[in-house]
């Protein structure tokens, strides 16, 4: 390689060449020449140039003269692999690409066999029982106020309709301890077990799903247990108590004196409870099925027709009677909680595909909307007479 040679000429005394160009300070600052740096490090070896030296590049090292004896420093290149001569290192082969990293889709999934399957189902089964059986010695402790409860609907009705004393019939001997001694504390025992047995639910369900759908566990048992509990107390306060006194209603005037039978009137009670409770459950079910993609939002609503007309024929069998207004009143609700496990469905798909929903605006018109409904109620019920109490059922009253 070529590199700018020195002046020649020698130095004078008076500092200056042969030749009359000044000689060069010992202390003056080197200029690099980029070009031929460039091409030196090309090469692996190191090049300090100015206008009046040049620097020689060797295999082992360089060697700077700065023109004063003693100044002279030597630079060692780095080092070259091993096996190569001078001129440029071969360049080493590029790194063959990684494979795409796999998704964590089975991360945590537990793989079990048929038998398995049957034992843990084994497990959560005598999990759950053991849960109710503990509820269900706290309730027999309470058994006389659990039948307070129970027969209270059954009084508030008869005293509506003008018989007194409330009270119902007893057939057969030994249906009062049935009643009052097992089957209440067994139904209470339900409801106040239900957070452990839905959670031994999702325990079952839960080794097959992915890891990052288990986090959904609390979520899953708050919900579907407040679900059934606030079910049950729906169909208590307003769907039995009304049902109930329409049914008694029907034959007084008429020559009917009512008398219930204490027997049918608790499986009445039993149906109404927990077929409603279990009703409420209608958005965990649907949104258990979009988490395993059984179905899709899109889906459910393009069916949602369908889904209706079910709806409206099990209300008609739940239903304690038979007219339209009690129908509509089972079915209504029904119908609400089916679009609101809709909606849940519809957030977990944004969540999966990294989406927000816009809360803010869709609250700000819900509240417009419930408004201006509330008015039209009010507005309503004034025009026809309607008037509102607390201690009368059904509360609205003309």
């Amino acid at each position: 390689m070529a590199f700018p040679e020195e002046p020649n000429g020698e130095q004078t005394p008076e500092g200056h060449s042969a030749s009359g160009a000044p000689a060069p300070d010992a202390n003056a600052p080197i200029h690099t020449d980029q070009s031929v740096h460039s091409e030196a490090a090309a090469v692996g070896g190191v090049v300090l140039t100015d206008p009046y030296h040049s620097y020689e590049s060797t295999d082992s090292q360089v060697v700077a003269d700065f023109g004063q004896p003693g100044n002279a420093v030597v630079l060692t290149p780095p080092e070259r692999p091993a096996g190569s001569s001078g001129g440029s290192a071969p360049p080493k082969p590029p790194k063959p690409p990684e494979p795409p990293a796999e998704p964590e889709e089975e991360d945590g999934m537990a793989r079990m066999s048929f038998l398995e399957h049957l034992e843990e189902l084994r497990s959560r089964l005598i999990w759950s029982i053991g849960g109710i059986g503990i509820a269900f010695v706290l309730c027999l402790l309470f058994s006389d106020q659990l039948w307070n409860i129970v027969f209270e609907p059954a009084g508030a009705a008869l005293r509506s309709l003008g018989v007194n004393p409330p009270t119902l019939k007893l057939i057969s001997p030994t249906d009062a301890f049935q009643i009052m001694w097992m089957k209440v504390p067994i139904l209470f025992s339900i409801f106040l077990a239900s957070p452990w047995v839905l959670y031994q639910v999702w325990a079952f369900i839960s080794p097959g799903l992915y890891k990052h759908e288990r986090r959904y566990a609390v979520p899953f048992v708050v919900s579907s247990a407040g679900l059934f509990i606030l079910g049950g107390l729906f169909a208590y306060f307003i769907a039995f108590r009304y049902g109930l006194e329409f049914l008694l209603g029907l034959g007084i005037g008429k020559g009917v004196d009512p008398s219930v039978n204490m027997n049918d009137y608790y499986d009445l009670f039993v149906d109404v409870i927990l077929g409603v409770g279990v009703v409420f459950e209608i958005p965990i079910i649907l949104f258990l099925l979009t988490l395993v993609r059984v179905v899709s939002p899109a889906f459910l609503v393009r069916h949602s027709r369908y889904a209706i007309l079910a709806i409206v024929m099990l209300a008609a069998v739940i239903t304690p009677t038979g007219d339209v207004f009690d129908l509509a009143l089972f079915a209504t609700p029904m119908i609400l909680l089916f679009y609101v496990g809709i909606f849940a469905g519809y957030l977990l798909v944004l969540k999966r595909e990294n989406k927000r929903f816009p809360w803010g605006i869709v609250l700000k018109w819900a509240g417009v909307v419930l408004l201006c409904l509330g008015v039209i109620a009010v507005l309503v019920a004034l025009y026809y007479g309607y008037k509102f109490s607390p201690s009368k059922w059904p509360f609205f009253f003309r």
